[in-house]
């Protein structure tokens, strides 16, 4: 069966932007993708890179987050650490230090490579802090969300063939019984 790109396309867009809505990002904040494009088109992660797919990702979510002014985090594939490639201005505005590294679809992943190729000044770096991600074929996003992270369901739960996972962040409840929280 043919891979539907735009049924792709859209089933990323539907899931940025409920995860956003559902999470409360505001412009600044960080959204982190993972996204096996091998796990997309039914295929085990890591063994059939598709740029087509990863593209198809990419048209739907990048766009959403543009539109609202929260910077992608596209975490690369484990043969280059689990980096990631961001925009320089959100290295700069949160301080994170750029390491040496341009992905490639095999060894950083399709989905990091658009970025890359798609970023006005891309940068890759080896840790941060998202308010919120998207976890597209089991890539393992958890390690670059702040520290409590909270499940979220969408109405959808695949992208393509792929098994979708979101999760939002909130700040640490502390201070006991005594406490007041929001």
């Amino acid at each position: 069966m043919e891979p539907n790109f735009e049924q792709i396309t859209a089933q990323a867009r539907t899931a940025v932007t409920e995860l956003l809505d559902a999470a409360g990002l505001k412009a600044g904040d960080i959204f982190v993708t993972g996204c096996s494009s091998s796990e997309v088109l039914g295929g085990h992660i890591g063994k059939a890179s598709s740029r087509e797919a990863a593209e198809a990702v990419f048209s739907g979510i990048y766009p959403v987050l543009r539109e609202r002014g929260v910077y992608l985090a596209a975490q690369c594939c484990e043969h280059l650490n689990r980096a990631l490639i961001i925009e320089s201005a959100c290295a700069q505005k949160y301080g994170y230090e750029p390491v040496c590294v341009v992905p490639q679809p095999k060894a950083g992943g399709s989905f990091a490579t658009q970025a890359w190729q798609t970023f006005e000044r891309p940068t890759a770096v080896e840790h941060i802090r998202a308010h919120a991600g998207l976890d597209v074929g089991g890539t393992l996003v958890g390690m670059h969300l702040r520290e409590v992270a909270v499940p979220v369901r969408l109405s959808v739960d695949h992208i393509g063939q792929a098994i979708l996972l979101c999760a939002r962040t909130r700040p640490k409840f502390i201070g006991g019984s005594r406490a007041v929280y929001e």
